[in-house]
């Protein structure tokens, strides 16, 4: 796989004003990224530096960086204590010879959002996994099928191997919860969070109760919502929020959870509406980090029920709607009930199929692809 990720171009911008820091899950591709920097594009440059490497840790801990070169990677440096130091260092004295790429899992990202000293130095980007547009920029139903079964991480999705699949989500799931959580939080029992892992694969798309959670894990409720919080922190999950329109009784609290790897979802409908989530956030975090928009993913229901999948909010405002059915020609009632009642713009149903429905006064009825299209979805 030689595919040029989307976020290059603006990485490469970035890097001529500031460090950059690209953030994501694991095994998301952001290694393979940031050596899209480097001749050769090779681990063995060396002016790549891995703090998991025993010879690199050496080098960075003895301050003996190789500074004569253009651009300096620095992978999983956040596992060092006292990482953010030594960049804002390196950076204040070396920035008018030297570009800065520092690359790194959940943590990275958890520990910027507290108080920060390198803030103004860095630029942050989230890189998502492949995407209908990014995987092909004329998206055939044959590419969302390939997508919709091997997910979007780079290693089952070009390598289209079931076995290889099973294995690489058996394998991923484990090093994210004794590996990353080991170096982001302390939690004693390891065996109940990847039970819990397995337990919100079953609830992707629905409402989530930390009531059921209580009695299947026999686990206190506010441990629970700390737990999902930090596979929200790894990148193994990501919630979102009601949308709590003023003409309608909406739900306030409850939020739902999708999967970063929308492949483990077994339900066909639920895989496809985790994976039209996962459009829709990688759209959210490319606006956020390439024009400074604050965006937002939520959902709307009402407490009678009705419910459209997906609302998106730029600067606190709805942009548009979007409801996910797998086949469907006609539109869901739902549409036509909030349409009267929000001031969200625009209402779309998408489906994975291949025909056009069209339109109508309360919302257009597509095809995923040409919904993706369209709107201009990375």
């Amino acid at each position: 796989m030689s595919k040029t990720r989307y976020l290059f171009s603006h990485i490469e911008r970035a890097l001529e004003k500031k460090m950059v820091f690209i953030g994501g899950p694991r095994q998301v591709g952001k290694t393979t990224l940031s050596l899209e920097f480097l001749k050769p594009k090779s681990v063995k440059n060396p002016a790549y530096l891995n703090w998991d490497r025993s010879t690199d840790k050496s080098l960075i801990l003895k301050d003996e960086l190789p500074l004569q070169h253009p651009v300096l990677v620095l992978d999983e440096i956040h596992k060092y204590r006292h990482w953010r130091n030594l960049v804002k260092g390196l950076y204040d004295k070396h920035k008018e010879d030297t570009q800065f790429l520092v690359t790194g899992s959940a943590r990275l990202d958890y520990f910027r959002k507290g108080g920060d000293s390198l803030l103004g130095r860095y630029r942050y980007f989230r890189l998502h996994p492949f995407s209908l547009m990014e995987l092909n920029s004329r998206p055939t139903i044959s590419d969302l099928k390939q997508l919709l079964k091997f997910g979007g991480f780079p290693e089952p999705l070009f390598s289209e191997s079931e076995a290889e699949h099973r294995l690489w989500q058996k394998e991923r799931v484990v090093k994210v919860v004794q590996e990353d959580l080991r170096d982001l939080e302390t939690v004693k029992d390891t065996s109940l969070m990847l039970l819990l892992a397995e337990m919100l694969v079953l609830r992707v798309g629905a409402p989530l109760s930390l009531k059921s959670l209580e009695e299947d894990l026999h686990v206190s409720q506010p441990t629970i919502h700390r737990w999902v919080d930090i596979f929200s922190n790894l990148y193994y999950c990501f919630q979102i929020s009601p949308y709590g329109a003023p003409r309608i009784r909406a739900v306030k609290k409850l939020q739902k959870v999708y999967l970063w790897d929308w492949s483990q979802v077994e339900e066909d409908g639920f895989r496809f509406e985790n994976l039209v989530a996962s459009h829709l956030l990688k759209y959210c975090h490319f606006i956020e980090d390439t024009e400074g928009h604050d965006m937002e993913l939520r959902y709307l229901r009402d407490t009678d029920g009705r419910e459209i999948d997906f609302v998106v909010l730029k600067n606190k405002k709805p942009i548009f709607a979007v409801e996910c059915k797998t086949g469907d020609k006609s539109l869901s009632p739902h549409i036509e009930y909030f349409r009267e009642r929000t001031s969200i713009p625009e209402f779309y149903q998408v489906h994975m199929r291949d025909k056009d429905y069209g339109h109508s006064k309360s919302g257009r009825v597509l095809p995923f692809i040409a919904f993706c299209r369209e709107l201009g979805l990375v």
